[in-house]
């Protein structure tokens, strides 16, 4: 008779090294920090909008879909001080600005003329009626940084392929815990709230 023995082997198992004594989390943001984008957003939505053909609509529109270690440890050896990171999938850039401000308790307020979109994606989100802060990317990143190291942030996104076109998009401020705000091309203001439902069904 078979008798099952009362402590089980189980194998360690390493699934990955940590390289870094980095501590990163939404949660860390202060007021005068920088928050950066690595590229254009919205890319991966709209083209996945698109390519579904129930759209009469045609654009010259790839994926962002990308893998980002690289991308990220250039930015951490560059500027070792990153309190976060995170990647603008689900909710995309919006949802993760709401997330920074709820969980570190401070205000946001984000340039509109600062956030990269390519202008195929802006026009066909025109179309759409979709703010493109709210689409998925699957390539970007979105950093938390000391406002003076926002620069050099930059720079080391840029340096990678996938951060040609990096940029600061916003600062974390003490005005308005909790709120994110976009100053518009107008020079008007408005409150980028979380999405409510989501443009796009989950395909992954």
């Amino acid at each position: 008779m078979f008798r099952p023995q009362s402590r089980c082997y189980r194998p360690k198992i390493r699934f990955g090294l940590l390289e870094r004594d980095a501590s990163l989390g939404v949660a860390r943001a202060q007021p005068g920090d920088a928050i950066v984008v690595s590229g254009p957003i919205g890319d991966h939505g709209i083209t996945i909008m698109l390519a579904r053909g129930e759209l009469d609509i045609e654009a010259d529109i790839v994926s962002d879909t990308a893998p980002l270690n690289g991308l990220v440890a250039g930015l951490l050896d560059a500027v070792p001080g990153v309190r976060a990171m995170r990647d603008a999938t689900r909710g995309g850039v919006a949802t993760i600005l709401n997330e920074i401000a709820k969980a570190a308790e401070v205000g946001v307020l984000a340039v509109e003329d600062d956030i990269p979109v390519r202008a195929e994606v802006r026009g066909a989100s025109e179309l759409l009626g979709i703010d493109p802060m709210y689409v998925a990317c699957e390539g970007r990143l979105v950093a938390v940084v000391p406002g003076e190291d926002a620069d050099r942030a930059v720079a080391a996104l840029r340096a990678h392929p996938l951060g040609e076109q990096a940029a600061v998009i916003g600062r974390v401020r003490a005005e308005q815990p909790g709120i994110v705000q976009l100053r518009t091309a107008f020079g008007g203001t408005r409150i980028v709230d979380l999405l409510v439902g989501d443009p796009l069904p989950r395909i992954c």
